[in-house]
Formats: C-alpha cells, sequence, structure tokens
C-alpha cells in the first residue's frame, strides 16, 4: 500500500537544506513512497528560519501547499526551532517534524497519511547537547540527517552507500561537510536550533564525491555553517586542507568549491590548498559581515579594515585573480555613522566580485536582540540602499577589470545559437554571476577556457581562443 503514496518535496534556503532534501528523498524512496509533484499525497516543505523574510517565505509557501488538497507537513529549520509553537500558529500543515523525525521520515508520513497526530516537539537549544562520540555520528542527535546505518535493499553492498536521491540535474551538486555551528555570533540563531559542529568523516565524504561523479557531477560545492572548523572536532585542525586534493582527485571531479569560510579561522595553509590545488576553485567565501572594529566585536566576531585588507592581499599574493564575495550586515544595534563610514571604507578598497547586504533585524534568542543602541529602521534602510548601490558599482568595476583576462568556465546549458552559459572558478552557483560564451559543441560539465571581452555588471561575456 505504502509503495502507491506519493510526497512532493519543496525546498527553501540555503543549499544545506538543498543536500537534506535529497537524503529525505533517499528515505521516502526506501520507505516505499514514491516522488512526484503533480498530484502527491504529501508536500514536505523543507523551510528556512534563518531571517524575517525567510521565515516568510516558509510560511507563504506553507500555505499554498495546503491550498493543493494534499497534507502538508513542515519540516527544516523553521520547523526545528519553533516546533509547537509553529503547529498551533499554523493549523492548516498535518504535522510539523523536527530533525530527529527524519531517520524515519517515511513512517512519519505514513502516520500523516492514516491521520494519526503527531505531537509536535517543544524546541530547545542544541547548543546544550553533550559533545557527541564518533560512532553516534551518524544518528539523529548528530543531525545530519541521512548519514547513519542505511535502510536494507538502498544501496547494493558492492556500491558507495550513499544516502541521497539527486533531486535536480546539471554537473553541479553541493557536499555537506558539517552540520551545525561552535561560534557564537551575537545575531545569528543557527546554532540554537542546528546544534552543536559536527563534521562528517572524510571518506564518508570521498564516497559521496564518488557516487555524485559517477552521476555526471564536475563541480562539487563543499556546504557548511562553518566550512573552516571542519575537523576540529575529529581532532585534526588541517583536515580540511587533507580533504580537498583527495576531492579534486575523484575521477569526474573537474572542480572543488568551498563556501562558508570564517575569516578569523582561515589558516595560512588552508589559503594555500584553495589558491594553489589544481582541480580547487581559488574562489574564497569569506564570511566578514562588517569591517569596523567595534562592531564586529558587539556581533563577537574577528577583525578590522586593516586585518582584513591584509588577508585579502594574503590571498591575492597566491591567486591574483581568486574570487572573492561576502555578505555585510547594516544597521547592527550601535552602529555609528562613523563605524558605518569604515564599512563603506573598506569596501573601497577591497574588490570583491559580490558583495551581499542585509538590514540588521532582531532574531528571537540571540544576544544581539537585546543590546541597547538599536539603530531606527529609516536609518537602516537608508544604510542598505547606500551599501547596496555602492556595491552594485564596485562589483561591476571588478567584472570590468577581468575583461582581458583568461578564465576556465564550467559550461553548464545551452542557450542556442553557439550560446553557452556558465561560470568562471571566481563564480559561485546562482548567486555571483555567469558568464556567457561562443562556441560550438561545447557540453555542460565541460570545462574551457575562454578570454573575457565584456561584462555587463557582475556577469562576463567571453570568447573561446580560435586555432589550438
Amino acid at each position: 500500500m505504502s509503495s502507491r503514496r506519493t510526497a512532493s518535496l519543496i525546498t527553501l534556503g540555503c543549499a544545506r537544506n538543498e543536500v537534506d532534501s535529497e537524503e529525505l528523498a533517499a528515505r521516502l524512496e526506501a520507505a516505499g513512497w514514491r516522488l512526484d509533484d503533480d498530484h502527491p499525497d504529501v508536500v514536505v516543505v523543507n523551510t528556512c528560519g534563518f531571517i524575517d523574510s525567510a521565515k516568510k517565505d516558509s510560511i507563504d509557501t506553507l500555505l499554498a501547499a495546503a491550498d493543493s488538497g494534499a497534507k502538508v507537513v513542515a519540516a527544516g529549520c523553521m520547523a526545528e526551532r519553533y516546533g509547537k509553537e509553529l503547529a498551533d500558529a499554523l493549523p492548516e500543515a498535518a504535522a510539523v517534524i523536527s530533525f530527529d523525525d527524519y531517520t524515519d521520515i517515511g513512517g512519519r508520513l505514513d502516520d500523516v497519511v492514516e491521520g494519526r497526530s503527531l505531537t509536535p516537539h517543544t524546541p530547545r537549544d542544541r547548543r546544550t547537547l553533550l559533545p557527541i562520540s564518533p560512532v553516534e555520528r551518524g544518528g539523529a542527535a548528530a543531525h545530519i540527517p541521512g548519514h547513519g546505518e542505511l535502510p536494507e535493499g538502498l544501496a547494493p553492498a558492492s556500491g558507495p552507500r550513499t544516502l541521497r536521491k539527486r533531486l535536480t540535474g546539471g554537473p553541479v551538486a553541493s557536499l555537506k561537510l558539517a552540520s551545525g555551528c561552535d561560534r557564537r555570533c551575537s545575531f545569528c540563531a543557527i546554532p540554537a536550533f542546528r546544534g552543536a559542529y559536527v563534521s562528517r568523516d572524510p571518506g564518508e565524504l570521498l564516497a559521496e564525491a564518488e557516487w555524485l561523479a559517477a552521476r555526471g557531477v564536475t563541480e562539487l560545492v563543499l556546504v557548511s555553517e562553518n566550512s573552516t572548523s571542519y575537523g576540529k572536532d575529529l581532532g585534526d585542525l588541517r583536515a580540511l586542507e587533507k580533504l580537498l586534493p583527495k576531492l579534486a582527485a575523484v575521477d569526474g571531479v573537474q572542480r572543488v568549491r568551498v563556501s562558508y569560510l570564517q575569516p578569523a579561522e582561515l589558516r595560512p595553509g588552508l589559503i594555500e590548498v584553495i589558491a594553489g590545488t589544481e582541480g580547487v576553485a581559488p574562489y574564497f567565501d569569506l564570511s566578514f559581515q562588517h569591517a569596523s572594529g567595534p562592531v564586529l566585536r558587539r556581533m563577537r566576531r574577528f577583525g578590522d579594515p586593516a586585518r582584513f585588507l591584509d588577508l585579502l592581499e594574503s590571498v591575492r599574493a597566491l591567486a591574483p585573480e581568486a574570487g572573492v564575495r561576502s555578505n555585510f550586515i547594516a544597521g547592527f544595534p550601535g552602529e555609528t555613522e562613523e563605524e558605518f563610514a569604515d564599512l563603506v571604507g573598506f569596501l573601497d578598497r577591497a574588490r570583491l566580485d559580490v558583495i551581499g547586504v542585509f538590514g540588521y533585524s532582531d532574531e528571537d534568542g540571540t544576544e544581539a536582540a537585546r543590546l541597547d543602541g538599536k539603530v531606527p529602521q529609516d536609518v537602516v534602510d537608508e544604510r542598505v540602499a547606500t551599501l547596496s548601490e555602492l556595491a552594485e558599482e564596485l562589483t561591476a568595476q571588478r567584472a570590468e577589470e577581468r575583461i582581458g583576462t583568461e578564465i576556465e568556465i564550467l559550461v553548464e546549458e545551452d542557450l542556442g545559437d553557439g550560446g553557452y552559459e556558465g561560470r568562471a572558478a571566481h563564480q559561485g552557483p546562482e548567486v555571483d554571476g555567469s558568464v556567457t560564451v561562443q562556441g560550438i559543441g561545447l557540453v555542460p560539465g565541460q570545462i574551457v577556457r575562454a578570454t573575457v571581452v565584456d561584462a555587463e555588471g557582475v556577469d562576463l561575456i567571453a570568447r573561446i581562443k580560435a586555432g589550438p
């Protein structure tokens, strides 16, 4: 009977959520469910609970799914973060499930279809959980759903036993290094509901990379809440430095990209590996958040303009054309005009390829929500507008600096009429712009060398050199 039951997965938020959904999909199929977006019995919405706009998007998506006539289940970060509170506020949802429910997701959806009530969990601060032993790492307490014992029959004993089902095609896939975060940034609630940082075993990551490569993936994007923490709980501060060359050497993998780097933890050895290892993109997704030293201290973070500029100089000394992106918060509590000017001045000098700008807003349960000196909303909005306009100008200038340089482009889509869209090594997927290249007979997943001939904002136009 369960083999006739169908489910649809809707994923919101970050790349980490996308991997969670692919792990849920594999567990559902192993439990006899079939994925069907057209006429599902149950719609599972993998929600995001990071900032207010993401929460609103999650609620709107849950309500729209309920209008379809299918039973709706809320999963993911917002469901984990609010639990019973969300269930009480959203009676349209048939169930609100926790990360702890993921290992038996098929059974939970069976309960929903049969009309059995699921008691929503009462949220708890995951930061209070005790450290997890290596033996326990695959269990639900580790909050890395899908990496424990695999259900019987899911994969042959001779093959990579990867609990994952690709839900999208294309040559790019995320590979989750870890889950959780041990940092205590005053504005961020993620550690409270994602838990302490737990690294995945390097052998498990290599097996999943091989599994992805066998399914046509040529670029791996390593994701976690903080990739520079990888290996600390395994007792090896150099674990990522050792892992990257091994991932780049996996047959079929042509490019490995690391995202979510914490400047305070970016060691010289790791910079050298990212900047100088063949097959690893010289790409630095640096979580600066601000540049003013006093603001960063109130954020419980590291740095100031001089230190950050020195870090960028050390990166570019090894890889002059490295890609660098970062996000910044405007209007943090207590931010003065002088501190905001420090941020503007830093951006003027940093030559970043991509700049994300966010206005500060209080997050439930965070230290920053209790800080004095809240910046008036109209001032926050004004500073966001100023930074956004500056970011657009500066990133366009940085793109123009690349005209005349030679880049390696991962071809992703055939646009027709000899045109292809792809990304250079300095461009991460979806958020960092793209490259349009003219060519003949190019294939998605292929990496080609071409010369940049023009720029439109952060997007580039390139031409493959004729002849040998």
